[in-house]
């Protein structure tokens, strides 16, 4: 575990991205990291105390003046017992008292009392993060020291709001920490050039309507993560998904079948390439340049289908095939048999297959944050317990830079 024994004080700050701390206390102890929270009064409309203890397993901090806490000048104690500061979402308030020397309740006074690292996770409306006092702040906490992530581009709580703002997600949060706190991890896939697909494909039947899958880019996604943290340069390409970027990744965003393999072969050549996107396997023959009207009495129009192509199989008998090729076979029944067949018939070195019919709390795979796979190869099959995507993605990352530094 890349945090194991690094304790992290991570102040919430007030604004609605608050809901993703909680996911990245979450992400921050499944890394080995022991987490302490304190909360600002504007935090707690958002999430509660509770919540932010339930995840964290230990107590939550919110007032300066609380008689308990402060009986051994508590905020001059959790200020010099982390190893480092995270403050997650950083308000425009909360990053203005830094920078000006302010400390009127818990979270400013044990910024101000701190000798360590602290790292910042901005949000706010993207007028406010433009704002020239923002932006001043921000030079002089960065000028004092102070480590930034983020904010993104995107949309805001606001539905006619976009734009930069948007706090960093919580794996990338994850990552800059890493990046402070981490030991210098092994690179056994530095030089090696990775393609990843990730999500659904869009296949268009006219403007408006288009064919596709359940596929949320989740599995993928993460092992494009998992690969850049062992040193690959991964090049991932994304059918449509909701998700942001991977950090220290290069994406590539598509939206159909013919797309993604125009795609993939414009980055070969490449020592390894994983299929995970979930391409849809056919599509209309014609995309209409009109929305198709309904027609009273006339039933639903005839769609001629024809078949996409096969990137799997392209790539796997590509003459310029990377060395390693995996594919991803997403079954409703009969996984085994139908990954075996794939393997020979795709041109696969190994096919990592999962059954979607189902998942937990029966939400399905596609869109859950749960799998349970089996590893196909030539030299047998390997079954894996159920586990998170992330968990999935590392051990995946793990047998890949096995097998290429074997190679």
């Amino acid at each position: 575990m890349t945090l194991s024994g690094k304790r992290i004080l991570l102040i919430i700050g007030g604004g609605i991205a608050a809901y993703k701390s909680l996911d990245l206390i979450r992400r921050l102890r499944e890394r080995g990291a022991s987490v302490r929270c304190v909360m600002t009064a504007a935090a707690q409309q958002f999430v509660t105390p509770l919540a932010a203890g339930a995840l964290s397993a230990d107590h939550v901090f919110t007032d300066l003046f609380d008689r308990q806490d402060e009986q051994d000048v508590g905020h001059i104690r959790l200020s010099r017992e982390a190893d480092l500061l995270v403050v997650a979402p950083a308000t425009a308030d909360l990053m203005g008292k830094l920078a000006n020397g302010l400390a009127d309740d818990l979270a400013s006074a044990v910024l101000l009392a701190t000798d360590k690292q602290v790292l910042m996770a901005p949000a706010m409306n993207p007028r406010m993060w433009s704002h020239p006092a923002t932006r001043r702040n921000r030079a002089t906490l960065e000028k004092d020291g102070v480590a930034f992530v983020g904010p993104n581009k995107g949309e805001m709580a606001e539905a006619t709001e976009a734009g930069e703002g948007r706090m960093a997600e919580p794996l990338e949060i994850v990552a800059a920490v890493e990046a402070i706190l981490g030991p210098v991890p092994e690179k056994p896939l530095a030089g090696k050039k990775i393609i990843v697909t990730s999500g659904p494909t869009h296949e268009p039947i006219d403007p408006v309507r288009y064919i596709a899958n359940r596929s949320s880019g989740k599995q993928g996604h993460a092992i494009a993560a998992a690969l850049a943290a062992l040193g690959a340069d991964v090049r991932l390409v994304s059918g449509p998904v909701t998700l942001a970027d991977p950090a220290g990744v290069t994406t590539q965003h598509v939206e159909s079948a013919r797309q993604m393999r125009d795609a993939v072969e414009a980055l070969l050549p490449a020592h390894a390439a994983v299929f995970v996107a979930a391409v849809a396997d056919w599509r209309t023959e014609t995309s209409a340049g009109e929305k198709i009207k309904k027609v009273a009495g006339e039933g639903p129009p005839v769609l001629k289908m024809v078949e996409n192509p096969d990137i799997l199989a392209g790539i796997g008998h590509h003459s310029s095939r990377p060395g390693l090729v995996v594919g991803f076979a997403a079954e409703t029944q009969d996984v085994l048999r139908n990954a075996e067949a794939k393997l020979k018939k795709k041109g696969a070195d190994v096919i990592v297959a999962n059954d979607v019919s189902h998942g937990e709390d029966g939400a399905g795979v596609m869109g859950g944050d749960r799998n349970r796979v089996k590893i196909v190869s030539k030299s047998g099959v390997e079954e894996w317990s159920e586990m998170t995507k992330q968990e999935v993605a590392t051990r995946l990352a793990a047998l890949i830079a096995e097998r290429l530094v074997r190679s």
